[in-house]
This record gives structure tokens, sequence and C-alpha cells, in this order.
């Protein structure tokens, strides 16, 4: 998959795609149907996702609380696993937050981008002051030369599938449901960094992620499946991870720590996936670190038998 920062400078051979656009914060059911309709709208051309880094809502409001599902790595990895072949990451800045609805469509999908056809969920919102709608946006296609589809919102079980509705099932302990609103296990992804390794020091040497700007799932131990995406160890492993500050150790920065089962090696600066398979209980400050030994070896022996059952 390739993927294009800037639509001011876009080559030939990299225009004409179809595409879907959005903000696509977890890549959930209900953006996978608009992807797969950019991918039928237009079967012989190229299939894009034209979608923003940073986030909109983090670039209008910095201070505001974590909500991002995924960060900009996860986002592309599970976009490529769908068949996307041309990402367009588009650099959200003072210049593009300004261009109005119609400037959007003539500047950066049409002269920029060169997209043949582009296909929007029926909430979607673009330009300046969120002015744009899907239905203006199909009257700008008609004349700047693009189609759009609009796709129709989906529901899940228990209403419309949203990312606000995934945040509060992560947020409760329950990956499981998140899974099913996503279509695929929630992940947290990114590089190995070196911690305390108070871990190795008890036994259990961890894979430590920074969580920072991601939106927390309720901190805890969990099972979970690794896999290790960089690096001569390359593959998928299974796991247990606690996610959370450390109460045992003081205030520390909520982060999360992955052991790997029946694996040696050393992973710094190697990026790993990990997915939220069953929230196994909530963090905890014990009386001793035997206590906090024993009970990491239960979590284990529990997250091996929930892995073991497909």
């Amino acid at each position: 998959m390739q993927i294009i920062r800037d639509y001011q400078f876009v080559r030939p051979q990299d225009r004409g795609a179809t595409a879907a656009i959005g903000n696509f914060d977890g890549v959930h059911v209900g953006h996978q149907a608009v992807i797969e309709l950019a991918r039928t709208a237009a079967p012989d051309a190229p299939l894009g996702v034209v979608t923003f880094e940073p986030h909109p809502r983090e670039y209008f409001n910095p201070n505001a609380d974590p909500f991002r599902l995924m960060n900009a790595e996860a986002k592309a990895n599970r976009l490529e696993k769908l068949g996307v072949e041309k990402l367009y990451e588009l650099n959200f800045n003072t210049s593009l937050s300004g261009l109005t609805a119609e400037q959007f469509a003539q500047q950066v999908i049409a002269d920029g981008l060169g997209l043949t056809h582009v296909v929007v969920g029926a909430d979607f919102c673009f330009g300046k002051g969120r002015l744009g709608t899907a239905t203006t946006l199909e009257e700008f296609g008609q004349t700047y030369g693009f189609g759009v589809t609009i796709a129709d919102l989906v529901s899940g079980n228990d209403g419309q599938v949203s990312s606000t509705s995934i945040r509060k099932a992560l947020s409760d302990g329950r990956p499981g449901d998140a899974a099913e609103m996503l279509g695929h296990w929630h992940r947290i992804e990114g590089e190995v960094i070196r911690g305390d390794q108070r871990g190795r020091e008890l036994g259990y040497p961890t894979a430590n992620m920074s969580i920072t700007g991601l939106h927390p799932p309720k901190f805890g131990v969990y099972a979970v499946y690794v896999d290790v995406l960089t690096g001569p160890l390359k593959g998928s492993y299974q796991g247990a991870a606690s996610i959370g500050v450390r109460p045992m150790f003081g205030e520390n920065v909520a982060n999360c720590e992955t052991f790997l089962f029946d694996f040696q090696g050393d992973l710094y600066g190697e990026h790993i996936s990990v997915a939220l398979v069953e929230f196994l209980r909530g963090e905890e400050k014990f009386d001793s670190l035997d206590g906090l030994i024993t009970q990491m070896d239960a979590d284990c022996i529990q997250a091996r038998g929930i892995l073991a059952d497909p």
C-alpha cells in the first residue's frame, strides 16, 4: 500500500483512484462497508482511502481527553489488510482546515488527488465549519467531474455502530463486544520501548508500549494475541497484557505491558500489535511482590486457557 500525504503534489500514476473518505477511527464494520462500496463502484480503478492526520478533532481541540481507537500506524496496517492500494493520509493543517466545502471538492478531490469516484457515509460532513454534507458533495461531484456514492449507516445488535459505542465497550472491559462492532480485535500497535525492567526481575519480561493519545481501555489484565511486525522475531504469539498505571510502583504514566508466552528474544525498537481478546481482572495494588507474582501466574494460566479455545 502506498501512503500519499500531500494532495498538492500527486504523481500522475497516483491519480484516477476510487476512494472512501473519512477519519475511519477503528476501521469498524461501518467503515468497512464504505470501503467495500468504493471497491465495487469502480472495480477497474485503484482502491483508495482519504483520511486525515492529525485527526481533525485533535487539531481543533488538542487538550481534549484521548479518544482515538487507533494511531496512524495501526490504521494504515488495518486498511492495507482490507486491500487498500492508496492511502491518502492528508496533513490536516491550517490550510486544509480553512477550505470551504466547495474548495475541498475542487482543490482536493478533483484537482489535487484526481479521484474518479468517492464514497462517504450518510453522516459525512466536510469543509470549513463542517458545512458540507453528503448531499452537497453529490452536487459538487456533478460540477467537478467525479462520481459520489452515499453509504447507509451500519447498525449492530445494540444500535448504530460507531467509534463512540466501541470506546464505551472498551472502557467497560468488554473487548469482545468491541470486536463485534469493529469486525476485528481491538489492537494497540507501536514501537516497543524501554521500561523500568521490573517485569524481567519478577520473571515476566514484558514488551512495553505507550498508549499516549489513545482512548484507554479499562485498566487491568487481558488475554491477548500478539503480532511482532518487524525484526527477526516476526510472527504471531499469545500472551497476557497489563494496561494501566502500575499502582504497585508509585505514580506512573499509563502504558501497555505485554508478556509473550513461550518467547525469548529482544523486541526493543521493534513494532508489535497487541489484540485485546478478554478482560481478566482490574488493576490492583498487592501487599507484596510475592502476591503480585502469584496473581501473574494465575493470570497467565487463565489467559492460556482462553486463547487455546478458538
